[in-house]
């Protein structure tokens, strides 16, 4: 059973929005510590975009759309378990 502390419920809100708002830029992952997976989306978005016409960036956005909502979906204790404890990076 995970530890819950008030920052995991904040992270758990801030992490879902930012994911259905910013989500095509990773700042969901940045929120929840996932550095390199947040850079992964950002360089995809960003470089992709400017080569593909913004098509990856609207990939991205779909991703980081469908990850806000698995976050404000998952109850506190099934959050942070998965995302803080078993650190699971994708979905």
């Amino acid at each position: 059973m995970a530890n819950l502390t008030p920052s995991h419920a904040t992270k758990q809100l801030l992490a879902g929005y930012c994911g259905i708002i910013f989500g095509g830029f990773g700042a969901h992952k940045f929120i929840l510590g996932y550095a390199p997976e947040g850079l992964i989306m950002l360089v995809i978005s960003l470089v992709g975009g400017y080569f593909t016409y913004g098509l990856t960036l609207l990939i991205m956005q779909l991703v980081g759309l469908v990850e806000g909502m698995i976050y404000l979906n998952k109850s506190h204790n099934e959050f942070v378990d998965t995302y803080f404890l078993k650190k699971q990076g994708w979905f």
